[in-house]
């Protein structure tokens, strides 16, 4: 079964666009690691400082190496202070 995450980031004021660029620089090594099926960065129309990835893994236990790659390790370092909130939800597909 695979597993569905929507992750929401919301930049600080003043730190959209350092945001924005640590964000987009996950999309090319994600997708290349072992069990993403697809890992869409998309932005808020209205709000430029509000990110959602739409993911889809072929498991949890593939998405958690995801988690825990030095990749996001670097992203979470560089944006230390600049993001406001952080919501992730594990999700099912129902139909």
């Amino acid at each position: 079964m695979t597993l569905t995450i929507l992750a929401q980031i919301t930049a600080a004021e003043g730190k959209v666009d350092l945001v924005r660029n640590e964000l987009e620089k996950l999309v090319p090594i994600t997708r290349a690691e072992a069990g993403c099926l697809q890992y869409d960065l998309h932005v808020d129309n209205e709000n430029p400082g509000f990110f959602v990835f739409y993911e889809n893994w072929e498991s949890r236990e593939l998405w958690q190496t995801h988690m825990n790659a030095p990749h996001l390790k670097a992203y979470m370092d560089a944006t230390d202070g600049a993001v406001t909130q952080f919501v992730l939800n594990e999700m099912s597909k129902v139909a």
